[in-house]
């Protein structure tokens, strides 16, 4: 029985501190403080129509006194008027009711003073109670507004560091949006380089793949590029003969008929000149 009952605590302690920390995520400091001012606003209201009351009370006191302050004088009359005319019986009788008068003025009296301290009481802690309101009010409103703005500047730090729920949202959207991207990227190279190499073909109306064909061509061009690579060697292993080579008119040797005035102007000797190679152009294809 005990072991039950001290999980039966144990169990009611967990419970409350769960709805104690529900509790305290739903709660906004800014209704608490608006639900206090309300509170106190209606204590206030309270508080005065107490006043009111009392106020009414004495009022109502003070009347029945001024009516018992009237029958006691017209009693008082009555006596001397009637001892006037000879009529000492009557007017023992009206001293006598006057004398019940009296009691009940005096009571009046005593009731009416209770009143008009009771309600003195009530105004001054209705006063003093506006005052706690009003000054209630002013830092309720402070409160308020530091709140707010506290709240507004941790939201705007969570954005900027990326922690808020919404940022982070994004993201993530962000960050599979990039790696589909990525992904999507990576396929279609696999797929450029699957049909080169002519394991898939266009089936759209293309050519059907001829992987000999393929090969010839690249052999082709390396051929090309060989090519290209040993007339710019020849070019260089040359000097500077093959630049005026490259001068003449299509990097043909000069006829006979136009070397003989050089042959003249040397005193009738013939002048041996020595011509490179003909080196085939750039262009040419060998």
């Amino acid at each position: 029985m005990a072991a039950l009952m001290g999980v039966m605590k144990r169990v009611s302690t967990i419970f409350r501190a769960k709805a104690n920390k529900a509790l305290d995520k739903m709660e906004d400091p800014r209704e608490t403080l608006d639900y206090s001012y309300q509170t106190q606003l209606e204590l206030l209201q309270k508080v005065r129509r107490g006043v009111a009351d009392v106020a009414t009370s004495r009022k109502r006191v003070e009347l029945q006194m001024n009516s018992v302050q009237q029958s006691t004088d017209k009693l008082d009359r009555q006596a001397r008027d009637a001892l006037a005319a000879g009529r000492e019986d009557l007017a023992r009788e009206a001293l006598q009711r006057k004398a019940g008068v009296l009691t009940q003025l005096t009571d009046l009296q005593s009731q009416y003073a209770s009143l008009q301290g009771e309600e003195e009481k009530l105004t001054a802690a209705s006063q003093r109670l506006q005052a706690k309101v009003d000054a209630f009010r002013v830092r309720k409103e402070t409160i308020k507004a530091t709140y707010t703005a506290a709240e507004a500047t941790t939201r705007i730090n969570e954005v900027f560091t990326g922690i808020s729920e919404e940022m982070s949202d994004v993201g993530l959207a962000i960050q599979r949006a990039e790696d589909k991207t990525e992904q999507m990227k990576a396929r279609a190279g696999a797929i450029d380089e699957l049909m080169a190499s002519g394991a898939l073909t266009d089936v759209l109306g293309g050519t059907p793949h001829d992987d000999i064909q393929a090969e010839l061509d690249r052999m082709g061009a390396s051929h090309g590029v060989d090519r290209e690579l040993e007339q710019m060697k020849a070019e260089l292993a040359g000097g500077s003969a093959p630049k005026e080579i490259a001068g003449s008119a299509g990097g043909q040797a000069a006829p006979a008929s136009q070397a003989a005035p050089a042959d003249s102007a040397n005193g009738g000797q013939r002048s041996e000149t020595v011509f490179p190679a003909e080196q085939p152009s750039a262009g040419e294809v060998q």
